[in-house]
């Protein structure tokens, strides 16, 4: 098992030492049966008379969380108590009838059927929803963040989370994994912190892994912030199975189910496989198509981090989303204060920034992408265009360009590859990539 710098790892909340795992071949996905029989095999008497609490996604990450919903309850039906929290981090909490929707029940069966299982959201912002397990020594982050330290990460950062952690016997993490922009493959004790932590952690996490760069963190296991996030969540006294997954549409391509690190590390590997591909060129004009659940810039940006590294010097990322007409329900008023800017744009002026939420700062620069500052301007690497329902004086206002969505036609871009245009649809979850020896975005001048 992997050690991390600053702490003595995971030994009081290894529930499976061993990982249990069921891998499709490769281009296929497993048959409902076998994940069934896979979790039931793992799970079935092993919390009998406990109580359970499931760490699991909104509706931004693509899992067949109904069926995953309804065999998890039958495969604890001998726990004393079984709840499932939305790890939301900071997006907006779901209405009581989508909460019914995420695991796919109909109100009527939350009355009924399923009236002892809880379904609630994390509230991030809420003081009294939190509890402290202790801090992460300035110090430490500076050894996590290496060469990419900056004092703008501040001091010792307070690691608070939802007190249900600390209310049940067990913790279940129920998680994809996919590359990511901010820890590198998403997954894992992600699902803690920052999925059901407090804002400062959500903001520290967050600001290193923009100041680390989109490029040098997404599809990379060891990260900063996955350094960060393991020490802190380390600090949870509670025992942790994860219940890992890779997602190929909405079908799983792999299960994993054991410790927080063995479990995430086997998933991660697989994602590496089944979500990058790789381009023998960059493309000058890039056309992203982001999935409708993606319902706010805020997470639709994930068509524009996914395809950063192939953009040429120079080019052009256009976010296709028609549905889209809301940068962030949470974070909108600062975005709008900000702006999109690169990295270096920031910290050239920090007394200017140093107020403002990091994890906004952080959504700033991993949109804008990578960039330079040349006398006092900016030089980004690629351009950024929005072709969706907010505006063209909105996109002037956030510093990204404008394209009247009725203008695209997607099929006109579809086979231009050998004309330096890629076409993207369902952009947001496989990250494109280099082929080995091409150059990297951000990488140029």
């Amino acid at each position: 098992m992997q050690k991390v710098p600053g702490y003595d790892g995971f030994e009081g909340q290894l529930a499976i030492m061993n990982t249990i795992q069921v891998v499709a071949e490769s281009g296929q996905t497993l048959p409902e049966e076998t994940v069934r029989q896979t979790l039931r095999h793992a799970l079935e008497g092993e919390f009998r008379g406990r109580k359970v609490l499931a760490l699991i996604p909104d509706h931004t990450r693509s899992l067949p969380l109904p069926f995953l919903f309804r065999t998890l309850v039958e495969a604890l039906r001998d726990a004393e108590k079984l709840d499932f929290l939305v790890a939301l981090g900071t997006h907006p909490p779901l209405s009581e009838e989508r909460l019914c929707g995420l695991v796919g029940i109909r109100p009527e069966e939350r009355r009924t059927q399923y009236r002892r299982i809880g379904v609630f959201n994390h509230e991030w912002e809420d003081p009294s929803a939190l509890v402290s397990l202790g801090w992460i020594s300035e110090g430490l982050i500076h050894q996590f963040a290496g060469a990419r330290w900056h004092p703008s990460l501040g001091g010792d950062t307070e690691v608070r989370v939802n007190r249900h952690l600390l209310a049940y016997d067990h913790i279940l993490i129920v998680a994809p994994t996919f590359p990511h922009e901010v820890i590198g493959f998403s997954g894992g004790g992600k699902y803690i912190i920052p999925g059901v932590s407090g804002p400062q952690m959500i903001n520290t996490t967050h600001w290193l892994g923009a100041l680390a760069g989109v490029v040098g963190t997404i599809g990379i296991k060891d990260t900063p912030v996955r350094a960060m996030v393991n020490a802190a969540a380390s600090k949870l006294p509670t025992p942790v199975t994860l219940i890992g997954m890779v997602v190929e549409g909405h079908d799983l391509a792999g299960l994993f189910i054991g410790d927080l690190l063995s479990a995430w590390s086997a998933a991660a590997d697989l994602s590496a496989q089944r979500h990058i591909r790789r381009c023998a060129k960059p493309f000058r004009k890039i056309l992203s198509c982001p999935m409708p659940m993606y319902d706010e810039l805020w997470t639709a940006a994930k068509a524009v981090y996914k395809l950063e590294p192939v953009v040429a010097e120079g080019g052009e990322i256009i976010v296709y989303a028609p549905h889209l007409d809301t940068v962030s329900r949470t974070h909108g008023k600062y975005i709008y204060e900000v702006g999109y800017h690169i990295m270096a744009y920031f910290l050239e002026d920090w007394e200017r920034f140093k107020d403002f939420p990091l994890a906004v700062l952080a959504h700033s620069t991993h949109v804008r992408g990578s960039g330079r500052m040349e006398g006092g301007a900016e030089r980004p690497h690629a351009k950024i265009t929005l072709a969706s329902r907010i505006s063209a004086e909105e996109c002037a206002k956030l510093q990204l360009g404008y394209c009247d969505p009725a203008s695209i036609r997607p099929e006109e871009w579809q086979n231009r590859e050998e004309d330096g245009m890629l076409y993207v649809p369902n952009s947001g979850e496989i990250l494109f990539r280099l082929q080995a020896g091409e150059q990297a975005a951000g990488e140029v001048g």
